[in-house]
């Protein structure tokens, strides 16, 4: 394993034990009832995430920016190998990247500080479909994992 798959082994290894962590109030938002405890646990647990301070969130993105650059890097070999797997990952961690931009971001803020307009219901809403978001992303980060060790796999097959 070299440099390149290191890094984005790291990066979406990074990015689920995050969602992981995330993963324990929205299992409780998306497959149970929601009552009041829930809902509140919800909250905290998101205006805590949304709250930190500047450098975990520059870490975060930070980690984003370097399994993007591993994924580029690695496709820049140009071989079957690399157009299967390598572009297959980038085009699913593209993806998830969208899905963090277009969903986890704006609900959070919708979530965490909502304007004069949104109710209660909204921002109860926000929150699954922050945690649905969540849980596209964490089978999108899984799939790249898989297509990883699956062209290790077809790489010493081959040898």
């Amino acid at each position: 394993m070299g440099f390149r798959q290191g890094a984005v082994l790291a990066s979406c290894s990074f990015f689920l034990g995050v969602l992981f962590i995330c993963f324990f109030v929205d299992y409780r938002i998306l497959h149970q009832e929601l009552t009041e405890e829930i809902v509140e646990d919800g909250f905290q647990f998101y205006a805590t995430f949304f709250n930190a301070p500047p450098a975990i969130k520059a870490v975060l993105h930070g980690f984003m920016g370097v399994g993007i650059l591993g994924l580029v890097a690695k496709l820049h070999k140009y071989d079957e190998s690399a157009i299967f797997f390598d572009g297959s990952s980038l085009v699913a961690y593209i993806f998830a990247a969208a899905v963090y931009l277009a969903v986890t971001i704006p609900s959070l803020r919708t979530v965490v500080t909502p304007v004069d307009v949104d109710t209660r219901a909204d921002r109860i809403e926000a929150m699954r479909i922050l945690s649905a978001g969540n849980t596209i992303m964490m089978v999108i980060l899984g799939a790249i994992l898989v297509l990883q060790g699956g062209q290790e796999y077809a790489r010493r097959a081959e040898s």
